[in-house]
């Protein structure tokens, strides 16, 4: 079988040839269909170091067909169409019973395709951060970043009722794409000052809850920004991944704020796959809409490459296993 892996060298993808692996009683098997590369971990934390990964390490989330099933399984058959936390392999391991995070894998609904289940481990944290926030129909939040995870955020917030959300990105794509998805404002922090912007939707008050989803070499900045158009009492989220940059935090601007970091409530997690599930089947949150390239997986190189280097073309890239 055919993996993806990252040997040593900043930027070095290959494809690799290993054995099938065997699967434990608790565990099943799956043939991918398809995978999903993360900009924010896989790009940040793992493509640009210079050491070896862990080819465990290289994937996020994989859609596929179970190929086997261990003795103790009793809630998949072979043939499901699933979608697992999983790394970009033609077949993977899934410890079901076990599992540090439940559920590790799960049955995709009638009517969701492949590639939108690829979004499943997204959608969830999605919906279980906007859960953390306790955004409700009098509050107004701004999410900076339209990525994957602020896209994301945005409408598991407008579908939690969230009174008015407000994007921000630099890059028009994002920009274009949070309007179509239902941002009830977009601001285009490339053309002027998105704090002065954000103050003046709100009549100078601030926003009740700012998501900091923007991360890499321009989160310190956003950061510092959202200090600024957050009011106070208001709520802090930091979502966004760093290149082990210090953040700056003002005493003077967070006092008589709340400041959380990117905490997930695990109890939850099989509430929150539920609902992100039902919101997927529904088009209440339309990640499908963000995929902008499918590369084979034999052009893995490629696909990794256009993440980091053209940003501005991409949003939601996929590996495409063969059948």
């Amino acid at each position: 079988m055919k993996r993806i892996a990252k040997p040593a060298g900043a930027y070095n993808i290959v494809v690799e040839e290993v054995e099938v692996p065997a699967i434990a009683p608790t565990e099943i098997l799956i043939r991918a269909e398809c995978s999903l590369i993360s900009r924010g971990s896989e790009i940040w934390r793992r493509y640009v170091r210079e050491e070896a990964i862990d080819h465990r390490a290289m994937g996020y989330s994989l859609v596929g067909r179970v190929a086997e099933v261990g003795a103790e399984v009793e809630e998949f058959e072979t043939g499901d169409l699933v979608a697992a936390l999983a790394p970009h392999a033609e077949y993977v391991v899934v410890e079901v019973a076990a599992s540090q995070h439940k559920p590790a894998a799960v049955r995709l609904p009638a009517g969701l395709s492949p590639e939108a289940g690829t979004f499943w481990p997204l959608g969830t944290s999605s919906v279980l951060w906007m859960w953390e926030t306790g955004a409700g129909p009098d509050d107004v939040m701004v999410i900076q970043g339209q990525g994957l995870v602020g896209s994301g955020c945005m409408q598991a917030a407008k579908a939690q009722g969230a009174g008015r959300v407000i994007g921000i990105d630099a890059l028009p794509l994002r920009c274009e794409l949070a309007r179509e998805l239902g941002a009830d404002a977009v601001i285009d922090a490339s053309a002027g000052d998105s704090v002065a912007q954000v103050l003046e939707l709100t009549d100078g008050k601030g926003a009740d809850i700012v998501v900091e989803a923007v991360g890499g070499r321009a989160g310190a900045q956003a950061f510092a920004e959202a200090q600024d158009m957050l009011k106070r009492g208001g709520l802090l989220q930091v979502l966004g991944l760093y290149e082990n940059e210090p953040l700056p935090l003002y005493s003077e601007k967070i006092m008589g704020k709340r400041l959380i970091g990117s905490y997930l409530d695990a109890s939850r997690r099989p509430a929150g796959s539920a609902r992100t599930l039902e919101m997927l089947v529904t088009n209440q949150i339309q990640f499908a809409k963000m995929i902008t390239h499918r590369f084979p997986y034999t052009e893995a190189a490629a696909a990794f490459d256009l993440l980091y280097n053209r940003l501005g073309e991409t949003m939601a890239v996929l590996l495409v296993w063969d059948n």
